[in-house]
């Protein structure tokens, strides 16, 4: 007889529940790289078992808060918890809506390679970031995952920003591990498109963009009579209405011709042909005078 079994034992995956605690609760020193991360501390029993279900790495989890129906998944960084907790970044407790002890399932999965995601700031400050996908991807690295519907923080310059992850591609939940990845991000919340400047309508009669005179206008003034009286002033229908004073363009010399100079307001008439042949070319004081007294009779 041989102890053979032809019938081995199904695997089972792993499905634990632990209480869960935040980063700042874990005993030691702080740790900032798992508060500024995408993956959760578990303890050294977690291990033993994933080692003898002969889990795929990298290791991935899925996290479940029953009691209010929050998902989200995570990667793990160290076994080093005590027995029955687990030690997650204050985000992602926030994202499972869970309290200081409060019991968190943790279930192993297997997530798609991440191809596309877009993320969207929760301040107008990360327009000042001057190249924000290169600080996307540093903070990146100690994620393991990404979920849609998750707020992220990335830590940058000592101060924390908030990415909410709108899309996910090939699924809901992707793996960004080794992965090629295109990134896009939406407007921040609460940003407004600037408003452009108004420009003006080229239909616009010209004379109107002219500004009105200002400063002395011949003859706009009112007129007094010499013996006191009044002037007699016009009844409702019968005032006058004052036009518009309308500003015109010259009107360019069409005949002008390069290199001459032609100055209008000093030139003199030239005599035609016909004048001269006629005489009638003007001479100055060459017409006859005329005497105010009557000539004596001689």
């Amino acid at each position: 007889m041989f102890g053979f079994n032809m019938f081995p034992e199904v695997l089972r995956p792993f499905n634990v529940q632990y209480k869960c605690f935040s980063v700042s609760m874990l005993p030691g020193n702080e740790r900032d790289d798992v508060e500024r991360g995408g993956k959760i501390i578990m303890p050294p029993s977690a291990l033993d078992q994933l080692t003898r279900l002969n889990i795929i790495y990298p290791m991935l989890f899925k996290l479940t808060n029953k009691m209010k129906g929050r998902i989200t998944h995570c990667g793990v960084l160290e076994f080093v918890a005590d027995e029955g907790k687990v030690y997650l970044p204050h985000w992602m407790m926030h994202n499972l809506l869970l309290q200081e002890g409060e019991f968190l399932n943790v279930e192993s999965t297997s997530l798609p390679v991440a191809t596309f995601s877009r993320f969207q700031p929760q301040s107008e400050d990360f327009l000042d970031i001057t190249n924000p996908k290169a600080v996307l991807e540093n903070g990146l690295r100690l994620f393991a995952c990404l979920t849609t519907d998750d707020v992220i923080a990335i830590k940058y310059n000592d101060k924390v920003y908030e990415l909410c992850v709108l899309e996910t591609q090939p699924g809901p939940a992707v793996t960004i591990i080794e992965c090629d990845m295109n990134v896009e991000f939406a407007p921040p919340v609460g940003y407004k498109e600037p408003q452009p400047q108004r420009k003006c309508d080229e239909a616009m009669v010209i004379p109107e963009l002219v500004p009105e005179p200002v400063g002395f206008v011949a003859f706009k003034g009112e007129g007094n009579r010499l013996d006191g009286k009044k002037k007699k002033t016009l009844s409702t229908s019968e005032e006058t209405v004052v036009p518009k004073v309308v500003h015109y363009r010259g009107i360019p010399d069409y005949d002008y011709k390069k290199g001459t100079l032609k100055f209008m307001n000093n030139s003199k008439p030239v005599p035609s042909k016909e004048s001269k042949d006629n005489g009638d070319e003007f001479k100055a004081f060459c017409g006859e005078g005329n005497s105010l007294r009557r000539k004596k009779p001689e």
